[in-house]
């Protein structure tokens, strides 16, 4: 990504390889009427030098990350305030932001961690479709 007057508002970065992450993706893009979200999958040159500047690792993460106007955001926050943006009824499930942040990371790290077992996983990342590719950040 050249400059920030290019760089989206919303990034999603995602496990490229995960069935779940992979149909979360796929659900964000359909109830975003705006096109307000970008994405790259962890797996990515793209996403692996944002963590990198947001000093993560990118290995260890089991989470969606959400870059918001430059603030990362993880795990139970990252979820909620994507729903937040989407469009009506999604934004209600930002309620639950009143719940205490371990409390509510708990049950993600819970689905994160069965994520492959429960809903399968894929040898290679997804690759967007030619009319969804605008959507995704550039590979570098």
């Amino acid at each position: 990504m050249p400059d920030t007057s290019t760089v989206p508002e919303y990034i999603v970065l995602f496990d490229g390889v995960c069935h779940l992450c992979q149909g979360a993706v796929k659900f964000i893009i359909k109830r975003d009427s705006k096109q307000k979200f970008h994405f790259a999958s962890l797996q990515s040159p793209s996403a692996r030098r944002l963590l990198k500047e947001a000093g993560l690792d990118g290995e260890s993460l089991e989470t969606m990350i959400l870059i918001e106007q430059g603030v990362y955001h993880t795990r139970s926050t990252a979820a909620l305030r994507i729903a937040r943006a989407l469009r009506f009824p999604w934004p209600l499930l930002y309620t639950f932001i009143l719940v205490p942040k371990p409390w509510r990371d708990v049950v993600y790290t819970a689905i994160a961690k069965r994520r492959y077992r429960w809903f399968g996983k894929d040898e290679v990342c997804m690759m967007p479709t030619a009319e969804l590719k605008a959507r995704f950040l550039p590979e570098e």
